[in-house]
């Protein structure tokens, strides 16, 4: 094999190289969609709503603490669970899952 043959595959093998590697790269690096479905903040309000359920959320960010209020309408309520009144207010009610 000649010398300008063994330059012209060592560039082809290079330029395959790189293509590979810039499409496996864009690949990988391509954001996949990402949705939270958790209380990101809370309020320390009382709810005038009528409830039907609670649950408790815990802190795994960007989630934060929090009991979650079910109104009788489908709403959902992220509340501070430090707020006195809030356990009032899950007195009675029943606790909801996910």
């Amino acid at each position: 094999m000649s010398m300008f043959q063994s330059r012209t595959l060592s560039l082809a093998l290079l330029i395959t190289m790189c293509v590979y590697l810039a499409s496996v790269s864009a690949n990988y690096r391509r954001p996949s969609k990402v949705t939270t479905n958790c209380c990101t903040s809370v309020s320390d309000t009382p709810i005038k709503s009528e409830l039907q359920g609670y649950r408790i959320q815990n802190s795994m960010p960007p989630c934060v603490n929090a009991v979650i209020f079910y109104t009788v309408k489908g709403e959902k309520i992220c509340s501070d669970p430090k707020t006195p009144w809030v356990d009032r207010r899950k007195k009675g009610l029943k606790v909801m899952k996910k």
